[in-house]
């Protein structure tokens, strides 16, 4: 009998699958879990799985890979999907999908499975994941398969009661979410009719904005090479770090994101995330690249920030492209060392002070008064020059060349 690795969350399609795979493949489950940071949703689970039916279970905690490996790299990048998404469950994926292969080669298996659907993204970043890292494995995507009769999410839930499967979902709450240190996910529902707004019972990791408190609090982030190392001085380990901050950004409603996205197979779908601490640790990088970088580097990084973003969503986690850009990001970092004071408030993040020992801002030299560095009579010469296409230009259209 040939043996499988599952990607097992204890959520709804997964859960059905043990059985489900054993069934229609006749073979061994290996359900494997990663703990990415999704807290509650993995108590239980090990009983759940072999309940169902699971030869095996495996709970890995990957969470400091997670934020160093994974998360890190696309913060210092500047990543951020369609000006909006801050990609915290693209980047899970390969982290699972890296996992499930090793696994595979440690238990014998020949195949691995995944509960992504046919319609979604997280298919092509688990498949391209298991193509790069070994393409002898047979991938087995149950919403894909011929097999798989269960179309929507309400025959799963009643396939799951048939087979005695407790389940989180009902049908007054059926969203699809995906959670994780960094952020949660919800989809589905409710939510995919776009003339409705987010219920308040949709976030389970922040606060609704009516319910934030009315002061705002002001803390201090402090980088080394773009990496987040202490939090109002005190020097924080990776994952105790965003833990801090996530709760800090809750109480706030920061974070919160409601946005139409475009997938990669084509479509657009609604995603509402909530990435609190995340989005405290982005906005305060971005505002201390702005205060060390030279004006050519920042743009270039901007403009390359939209493919790297890309890459992300688009599962080519293990790709030359990536690893390519990456070069260039650990360069620019060098200087991406300082303190940057926010505060928050009512769903925003404002800054307050920047400090850093590689800023280029010098104050005498952005006033109005003349400088050493800066006579404003210099500035006559270069706009003649700078201007000379547009003066050429105007004279044309005016028939005066």
């Amino acid at each position: 009998m040939e043996t499988v690795v599952l990607a097992y969350s204890g959520g709804l399609d997964t859960s059905i699958m043990i059985p489900w795979l054993k069934e229609h493949y006749n073979v061994e489950v290996v359900a494997l879990c990663i703990d990415l940071g999704q807290g509650k949703e993995l108590t239980g689970l090990r009983e759940k799985a072999l309940n169902s039916g699971a030869k095996a279970v495996i709970i890995d905690d990957l969470r400091e890979s997670f934020v160093v490996d994974y998360w890190y790299p696309t913060l210092r990048a500047g990543a951020l999907y369609e000006s909006k998404y801050l990609l915290g469950t693209s980047i899970g994926r390969p982290l699972i999908a890296k996992r499930m292969v090793e696994v595979a080669h440690e238990y014998g298996a020949t195949m691995v499975a995944h509960g992504a659907t046919g319609k979604g993204n997280d298919q092509v970043r688990f498949e391209l994941t298991f193509m790069a890292l070994d393409p002898s494995l047979k991938i087995i995507a149950p919403w894909k398969d011929p097999k798989w009769t269960l179309t929507s999410r309400e025959a799963c839930v009643e396939y799951a009661q048939h087979h005695g499967i407790p389940i989180a979902q009902s049908s007054d709450r059926i969203y699809s979410e995906d959670a994780n240190l960094l952020h949660i996910s919800h989809e589905g529902g409710v939510l995919e009719s776009l003339t409705e707004p987010v219920p308040d019972d949709v976030y389970s990791m922040s606060q609704v904005l009516a319910n934030t408190p009315d002061t705002p609090d002001t803390l201090t982030v402090s980088f080394e090479s773009g990496i987040p190392v202490r939090v109002n001085g005190t020097a924080m380990a990776p994952v105790p770090m965003l833990e801090h901050l996530n709760a800090l950004g809750a109480k706030h409603g920061i974070g919160q994101i409601d946005l139409v996205e475009n997938r990669l197979v084509g479509m657009k779908s609604r995603g509402i995330y909530e990435t609190p601490g995340g989005t405290i640790v982005f906005a305060a990088h971005t505002e201390l690249e702005h205060l060390v970088l030279d004006r050519s580097v920042l743009h270039l990084k901007e403009k390359l920030a939209l493919d790297y973003a890309d890459l992300v969503y688009d599962g080519r986690w293990f790709s030359t492209a990536r690893t390519a850009l990456d070069a260039f990001v650990n360069d620019t970092q060098k200087m991406v060392t300082g303190d940057i004071t926010v505060s928050l408030f009512k769903g925003h993040i404002r800054p307050v002070k920047r400090v850093s020992p590689f800023s280029l801002y010098h104050e005498s030299l952005s006033s109005f008064s003349d400088s050493e560095l800066y006579n404003q009579a210099d500035a006559v010469g270069f706009i003649k020059i700078y201007g000379l296409p547009s003066k050429i230009n105007g004279m044309r259209d005016r028939g005066e060349l």
